[in-house]
């Protein structure tokens, strides 16, 4: 069967219509269009990945950042917490896990850019939406344009700015985007006047955003000063019942911008009765919340799939993304203040329980530093948008012609980017806890392009090029999904079930994969679908791990996994193989049933919903190296570790990971409370 595509209308581009740009003082600039930013006149697409400092050791950051810039991410966002950083009133914290500037020098040193989230609301599930206590007891009111309040932001604002001075792009720095406020729909005017403040204590950037979901309408915003941000969500776990959601509409080619879904657990979504609408064709779709995972709440705990979160990031970018942006890419953990816990609960006023530390959100790089695999299958989409950012950023969505209505699992998935030249023919073929029905003999008509028939079968997502430009030649069209290049080298990878067949001008290849087909003045080369979850661009050059997730840290090549890892690096020609040995000795768990030992500090996370019978374990490692495994079913779990409460989960049907590392060493219990049919489960 034929599938076809709208006809393609050439968007106008709007430049100079907003207050954005800027230039550093070695002449480079960063602007942004109607469609795409810019760096240096080049479009220009940013892949952006959020990690919150403040919820992670400092001594690791730059071990971290260096994971995350091995996945393809080229901007670190992160919000800054004000109950983090002024817990107390007057008394500024900026050291240890808390400092700002170290991060920002620490992402710098690891040639990647920076996107502050300053609030001074954040949300990001903690305690007050970030607001201190302090702040909460004056009676002023919070994100309006009431004097007391803003008087406190204005300090806050300047006390931050202190921390980041020289380090702004116009200063020669990495700070690229500030976003101002989260989350806030129905009051501009407040948006315009935090703006103000920002730029009076000394802030500048070339990109500033507002979070811009907020029913149909969108946020309403000054129209100049900022473009808005967009997310999606494979669940959500802030909808108060405990029922399965429908079929998520991230799963179709819609061109949709606007999920007024996110945040409805907070009421940001009130009646428009101005008469509002975002003029969405002034600003390029860009996000910073696509989900790179889920966090759990007490009520709601999903399972998250690594295909759950590729597919709504290709379908995205399919639909024009133009920034993309993870929440979460790496979790962490929540800081204990000196007067409370920063978690968000109920009794802090808010509709949901989450745990006091973990704040893991099942992200591409979990608390601890682990890869999921959604992180492999994500780096496949950021190794193209990186060495082709330029050549798609200006290609504009195109909508199938005929639409899928989501109850619909026999229809196929599909949409297009192009710039009415060549393009991207994307394919969702994926929908979370839905089996989506086989589809043969799929042919794509894209443009003057018509495709050879296909099989799309299972659970995949992918994405096929027409007239690519390789090295000055015509690829008309491609059964395989780009992946990157080296040099006159293009890489693709092969899709599950489909032929890799490349057709040029007089010439069509049936490519095998891992052999080098030589074309002209270019080679292709066919990694298959398990090498290229491992293939790595790092320093210029690709490698492909053994089962393994390799990253560059103080100019050694080092894999996530402890212990001894194999590669192969591709030297021009071909992969050579090799191997690094490294010390480890993985940790070895004792865990021995015993009595309370004492009364657990945090007891009202283990007596949810009614008292709960309570397990105890002394637990035991016998080295720091490597992860230990908790597989018991229970509702919560706590580990403390000499007395303090170093470690808690709740249970979602898989076993609970440790680093041996937080327990070696030290007089280790776990507790568990009893398992009842009272949440949303997905096990």
């Amino acid at each position: 069967m034929k599938y076809t595509f709208k006809a393609y209308q050439e968007p106008e581009l709007l430049t100079g219509h907003l207050k954005m740009g800027d230039t550093d003082p070695a002449g480079n600039t960063i602007d942004v269009t109607s469609s795409y930013f810019t760096k240096n006149g080049t479009p220009w697409i940013g892949v952006m990945g959020e990690f919150h400092f403040s919820r992670y050791d400092h001594r690791e950051w730059r071990r971290e950042l260096a994971k995350m810039k091995a996945g393809g991410i080229t901007v670190v966002a992160s919000y800054l917490f004000w109950i983090h950083h002024e817990e107390v009133e007057g008394c500024f914290d900026f050291s240890g896990n808390n400092d700002l500037r170290g991060f920002i020098e620490a992402c710098r040193d690891t040639g990647l850019d920076v996107f502050l989230r300053i609030g001074p609301w954040a949300h990001g599930e903690c305690r007050n939406g970030g607001f201190p206590d302090w702040l909460m007891e004056k009676g002023c009111e919070t994100r309006t344009n009431d004097e007391e309040y803003l008087h406190y932001v204005r300090i806050f604002y300047q006390k931050v700015f202190e921390q980041i001075q020289g380090l702004q792009f116009c200063e020669g720095g990495n700070i690229v985007g500030l976003q101002i406020e989260n989350e806030l729909a129905r009051n501009a005017p407040h948006l315009a006047e935090l703006k103000k403040i920002a730029l009076e204590c000394g802030f500048r950037a070339p990109i500033y955003t507002i979070t811009g979901w907020g029913g149909t309408a969108g946020t309403e915003m000054p129209v100049e000063e900022f473009v808005p941000v967009f997310g999606g969500y494979c669940e959500g776990p802030w909808f108060e019942h405990t029922e399965q959601l429908p079929p998520s509409v991230h799963s179709f080619f819609t061109g949709m911008r606007n999920d007024g879904a996110i945040g409805a657990d907070l009421m940001i979504v009130p009646e428009n009765e101005s008469g509002w609408q975002m003029p969405y064709e002034r600003y390029p779709f860009a996000t910073c919340e696509l989900g790179g995972g889920i966090e759990v709440t007490h009520h709601r705990r999903p399972i998250v799939k690594p295909m759950d979160i590729y597919s709504i990031a290709l379908t995205k970018l399919g639909c024009g993304n133009n920034l993309v942006g993870y929440y979460m890419f790496h979790g962490g953990t929540n800081p204990i203040g000196k007067l409370s816990t920063t978690q968000e609960t109920k009794e802090t006023g808010y509709p949901n329980d989450y745990a006091v530390l973990s704040y893991d959100f099942q992200a591409p790089l979990s608390e601890y530093g682990e890869v999921r695999g959604q992180y492999r299958y994500l780096n496949m989409l950021h190794l193209f948008v990186n060495d082709f950012d330029a050549t798609l950023a200006p290609m504009s969505f195109v909508e199938p012609t005929d639409s899928v209505a989501r109850d619909d699992t026999t229809s196929l998935r599909y949409g297009m980017r192009t710039d009415g030249k060549g393009g991207l023919v994307f394919v969702n073929h994926y929908q979370r806890l839905t089996k989506l029905a086989d589809v043969h003999d799929v042919v794509f008509q894209a443009l003057d392009v018509e495709f050879p028939a296909i099989d799309v079968c299972g659970d995949i997502a992918f994405f096929l090029p027409f007239h690519m430009d390789l090295g000055g030649n015509d690829l008309i069209c491609a059964t395989a999904q780009p992946l990157c290049r080296i040099d006159n080298t293009y890489f693709f990878a092969k899709i599950p079930g489909v032929k890799p067949t490349f057709r040029f001008e007089g010439t069509t290849i049936d490519a095998a994969c891992n052999t080098v087909i030589a074309h002209k003045n270019v080679n292709i080369v066919v990694l298959t679908a398990e090498q290229a979850a491992y293939a790595r661009k790092l320093s210029g050059k690709l490698y492909i791990g053994c089962d393994c997730d390799l990253y560059e840290y103080n100019g050694e090549l080092c894999a996530v996994q402890g212990g001894d890892f194999c590669y192969t690096l591709w030297n021009g020609t071909a992969f050579e193989k090799h191997s690094e040995t490294r010390p480890f000795e993985q940790a070895v768990l004792t865990a021995e049933a015993i009595d309370e030992p004492f009364t657990p500090p945090y007891l009202r996370e283990l007596t949810m919903n009614g008292e709960r019978k309570r397990i105890w374990k002394q637990l035991t490692v016998s080295t720091a190296d490597g992860f230990i495994e908790i597989p018991d079913a229970c509702d919560v779990s706590q580990i403390y570790a000499d007395g303090t409460m170093v470690a808690d989960n709740y249970y979602i049907g898989v076993p609970w990971r440790v680093p041996a590392a937080l327990l070696y060493g030290k007089t280790c219990y776990l507790v568990m409370s009893e398992l009842k049919n009272d949440f949303y489960r997905e096990f």
